[in-house]
């Protein structure tokens, strides 16, 4: 049964593409059925959606990409060839490699960063509930799930890694002369705020708030820290309030306009502001970035801060490269004991109508009064001759080159751990 891969990422499209294609994740269901419904065999189907990524598994009969290069395009409202240029194509042995690599936190823009494999998972999970899922992706995710695990605990690849909140933190600390002297305003209260506002927290900045649409999750998260809450509707009056913004929401439109932040300007007296606009798509309009005195970092800006410290790790890359290999041949093993299923199910069947057979005939022996000796014999000749009758037939309708060559397979199938009499 063919894998395939379709996806883009931070590698190969920019933000506003990628933010084209961001599903939340009470969407992926209904995606995934819109997806299988358009293509022919209704095949297995996995949606893997993040701010960096956006990555479609299948598993069917054929392998049916260029539909599912129509449907994605579709789904993000640009032409299948403006699409085409900015995603990969994988398959089977190469799509596993991908999906090991990318649990393992290899294909990360922040290289060991542990958050792409928990979002896996729950791609996964919300795929099996909604019915997506079959044999071929749960063994290649759960393969990937156990490569990660073992790349995790065995090599170096995530140790000193450098998470976006922590660059946040970092690019901050460029920008202001004392951290601890700012007032900080976290939009959201997803994971990736709640990371953020534990590096900030970790520097004491003179007070922090949390605007977030339900004030309940907001409360909860700012009682772990001290934090203030607020409605999101208050953000454009109290914007200017606030030396650092960090954002990061679910919104498919900007949240955070350019005339709020002018206003927000305007009453600081053109004290700066920076700002880090976690979302994909964005929370903050690009146009504010235009602006003096604004200091707006975006995913793809914060991708050069992480990456200090990765040529220290190459080492450890090159460990988990081997894990992955090892990996990626055990799936493709089984994928090819797989492909042997059918006909082992089919000889199965024909043994049991073997047998159905002969216990019939043996039935009727017994039923006639034959003795229970006569009856046992002709029952296992009878199996025997079932059994042996094909290779027989092809042993003596086979010439030449054919017979040597039947002749080798009838031994390895019949005379195993015995000495080959024809030498072969």
């Amino acid at each position: 049964m063919p894998v395939w891969a379709l996806g883009l990422n931070h590698q190969t499209a920019p933000l506003d593409l990628r933010g084209r294609f961001a599903f939340a994740l009470d969407q992926i269901a209904p995606t995934l059925q819109g997806l299988r419904s358009t293509l022919r065999r209704q095949p297995e189907a996995t949606l893997l959606s993040t701010c960096n990524r956006t990555e479609i598994y299948c598993a069917g009969e054929s392998a049916e990409v260029r539909p599912t290069l129509d449907w994605l395009a579709q789904s993000g409202g640009v032409s299948a060839d403006a699409l085409h240029q900015h995603t990969y194509t994988l398959h089977d042995g190469d799509a596993a490699r991908h999906a090991f690599r990318v649990a393992s936190g290899l294909d990360s823009m922040v290289l060991g960063e542990p958050q792409i494999l928990g979002q896996m998972k729950e791609a996964v999970r919300v795929a099996d509930e909604a019915g997506a899922m079959g044999t071929t992706l749960h063994q290649l995710f759960q393969r990937s799930f156990a490569v990660a695990k073992e790349v995790r605990s065995s090599t170096e690849v995530g140790s000193h890694s450098i998470s976006m909140a922590a660059a946040a933190v970092r690019l901050a600390g460029q920008i202001f002369e004392d951290v601890g002297k700012i007032r900080v305003l976290f939009v959201g209260a997803g994971e990736m705020i709640d990371l953020a506002v534990t590096h900030f927290a970790a520097k004491g900045p003179q007070s922090m708030a949390i605007a977030n649409r339900t004030l309940e999750r907001g409360e909860k998260l700012a009682g772990r820290f001290g934090a203030e809450v607020m409605a999101l509707a208050e953000l454009p009056t109290r914007l200017g309030e606030f030396d650092a913004v960090i954002s990061c929401t679910a919104s498919t439109l900007p949240i955070i306009g350019l005339g709020a932040v002018e206003r927000a300007l305007k009453q600081r007296r053109r004290q700066p502001m920076f700002m880090v606009d976690l979302a994909v798509p964005r929370d903050i309009e690009p146009e504010v970035k235009k602006l003096q005195d604004i200091y707006l970092y975006t995913l793809d800006d914060l991708a050069r801060v992480v990456q200090v410290g990765k040529d220290n790790r190459q080492a450890a890359v090159a460990e988990a490269e081997v894990i992955i290999d090892a990996g990626v041949q055990n799936f493709l093993h089984w994928m090819q004991q797989r492909a042997a299923v059918p006909l082992i199910q089919q000889l199965n069947a024909q043994a049991d109508q073997w047998r159905a057979l002969e216990l019939a005939r043996a039935r009727k022996m017994l039923a006639k009064g034959e003795s229970v000796e006569a009856v046992l014999e002709a029952l296992s000749r009878g199996l025997t001759q079932k059994m042996l009758h094909g290779a027989m037939a092809e042993l003596h309708g086979s010439q030449g080159e054919h017979l040597e060559s039947t002749a080798h397979s009838v031994s390895r199938l019949f005379l195993r751990g015995q000495r080959d009499p024809h030498g072969l």
